[in-house]
């Protein structure tokens, strides 16, 4: 899998998605929208697909994050309560990346086991609930969120619940 071309697709889909939303708002533009949002969406299902497909946790959030990356580049200045939303997923984001490069040396993942409490409040699976979890849950808890908004179509809605699920598969196999 080409992880260059999926950020790319990726990074395309939302582009036209958010085209897509100027044209339905645009008196006149709607045709045009319809053209540019329908594919958007029908891009990023297939990426987010192909994302999960590799059972890869990096390559399931860099997926995420370039998505995220690009909404809050769209996101108005003066939506301060979503673009702080964006502003924390990313963050969490980088902080999840770290988890990654911690745990790829498995020494090195031991001894920073040993600094997390082991009470089941702190763990998942016998391991610790550290970014790279605590990342991919509160993602998901956003992104169900969004999801009980009315108004939201079902092609939008059926990629919101596959990005949720990308979540759970990248904890999964984390």
């Amino acid at each position: 899998m080409d992880l260059a071309g999926l950020l790319n697709r990726t990074v395309v889909a939302i582009e036209k998605i958010n085209r897509g939303r100027k044209g339905f708002a645009t008196d006149g533009e709607e045709h045009q929208g319809r053209l540019d949002y329908e594919p958007g969406i029908s891009l990023a299902a297939a990426a987010f697909a192909e994302a999960r497909k590799t059972a890869d946790p990096k390559t399931i959030m860099l997926a995420e994050e370039a998505f995220l990356e690009q909404e809050l580049e769209y996101c108005g200045e003066a939506d301060t309560f979503t673009r702080s939303s964006l502003k924390t997923a990313l963050q969490s984001f980088d902080d999840a990346l770290l988890s990654l490069e911690a745990v790829e040396d498995a020494a090195g993942y031991k001894t920073a086991d040993k600094t997390w409490p082991h009470t089941p409040k702190y763990r998942t699976r016998d391991y610790p609930r550290d970014a790279f979890h605590l990342a991919c849950m509160s993602h998901k808890t956003r992104l169900q969120n969004v999801l009980r908004s009315p108004g939201i179509n079902l092609a939008e809605k059926a990629v919101l619940e596959q990005r949720a699920a990308n979540m759970d598969a990248a904890r999964h196999s984390y």
